[in-house]
């Protein structure tokens, strides 16, 4: 059983930077893809960012390219998102998680993912 924790989120102005960090614990975190997704209030949740077990893989969702990087550390079982040039619609918790990749270090995949942390709160003001 994987224990996920996120961390980071608060209230930010239009244009600031926020890093979130999702902290593991229970598992061998160099064995999980890890994903970052988020809801915004009133919308399904959506597919931000993964990365690879390796973390040399990663994608993004096209709203966030260019702004998002994604990063993992598996020393300190943690990973991250930075997020730049924040916007409104940025606005919603986010969630990170871990999909169990023992066979496949190189796969980011976007659904069925196996455990979830309890989501971080950002708040973006214009």
């Amino acid at each position: 059983q994987v224990q996920l924790v996120e961390s980071g989120g608060g209230l930010v102005q239009a244009g600031d930077s926020l890093r979130l960090s999702c902290a593991a614990s229970g598992g061998t975190f160099s064995r999980y893809a890890m994903g970052w997704f988020r809801q915004g209030l009133g919308k399904e949740r959506e597919f931000v960012a993964v990365t690879s077990v390796s973390g040399r893989n990663t994608d993004y969702t096209d709203s966030v390219k260019g702004r998002f990087v994604i990063s993992r550390d598996n020393a300190e079982n943690t990973v991250y998102l930075q997020m730049n040039s924040l916007k409104p619609e940025d606005t919603a918790v986010y969630y990170c998680a871990a999909d169990f990749q023992p066979y496949f270090p190189t796969a980011i995949p976007k659904t069925g993912y196996d455990y979830w942390g309890q989501g971080t709160q950002d708040a973006v003001s214009s």
